[in-house]
């Protein structure tokens, strides 16, 4: 998926975070930055000239307008080549960033949003086609990628994106499994692929494991079509990100 990489911004530190990593992302995937602020659009009678989401008048536009200025300086600080996009969605924040995800290449969700085990990053996670990230927690940035594995198949898709980001960002990766299997083809062909990820196996047999092995982690990557942990198919994901200790990218697998 050649989609931009999509992230809203609400003028709030979190969301400003969010767009450094949104930058830093568009840049190593060769995409557009999209940024968005989303909003539920007033009741009420519309001025005539103003523009159906600015009920308020010039306002509301120009604080949007000087949030939008803000995020984008932001994101030219960490990649000033990028070609950078703003839309004002109107909506059910919620609905609108899912939507959004659906044909993005990735989707940045700030901390603010993900607290309290935000439904909308349980949504977007278990709804988007492509990857989610969300910045819970803080990465340790001299640890690994986490690589939580089902050991399927279908997981190669996120496995290379935990490859590629262990492989941008100069550092391990670290794949957990529940059970002592071969390594797949898959991860053997990336591990050619990307020869300077040194990669190590780790065993794990709780969800506790996996919360723990987060708190010395850059990010952890998961999938939606988990079943391990004795949990059923998504919920490793849900766990990842309402406790992990760290930013977790939820990464669609591909279909069988």
């Amino acid at each position: 998926m050649r989609g931009p990489v999509v992230v809203e911004v609400d003028g709030t530190s979190s969301s400003l975070a969010a767009v450094e990593v949104a930058a830093w992302e568009a840049d190593r995937l060769g995409v557009d930055l999209r940024l968005t602020h989303a909003f539920t659009w007033p009741a009420g009678h519309v001025p005539p000239g103003v523009p159906p989401w600015d009920s308020e008048g010039a306002g509301l536009r120009d604080r949007v307008n000087g949030t939008f200025a803000a995020a984008e300086q932001r994101a030219r600080r960490v990649a000033p080549h990028v070609t950078i996009t703003r839309d004002v969605l109107v909506g059910e924040p919620v609905t609108v960033l899912e939507s959004e995800s659906r044909s993005a290449s990735l989707t940045v969700l700030g901390a603010r949003r993900a607290h309290g085990s935000g439904s909308v990053a349980d949504r977007l996670a278990a709804h988007s086609r492509g990857p989610v990230l969300v910045l819970r927690g803080e990465p340790d940035h001299g640890g690994p990628v986490v690589l939580v594995d089902d050991c399927s198949p279908q997981a190669r898709t996120t496995a290379e994106f935990a490859f590629a980001e262990a492989s941008e960002h100069g550092t391990d990766l670290v794949v957990l499994r529940t059970r002592r299997v071969p390594v797949r083809w898959s991860l053997t062909e990336l591990s050619k692929r990307y020869p300077a990820v040194g990669v190590r196996h780790r065993r794990i047999r709780s969800r506790r494991a996996l919360v723990e092995a987060s708190a010395a982690a850059r990010l952890v990557v998961v999938g939606t079509r988990h079943r391990m942990l004795g949990l059923s198919s998504g919920a490793v994901g849900r766990t990842a990100l309402r406790h992990a200790r760290c930013p977790v990218a939820v990464v669609p697998e591909a279909k069988p």
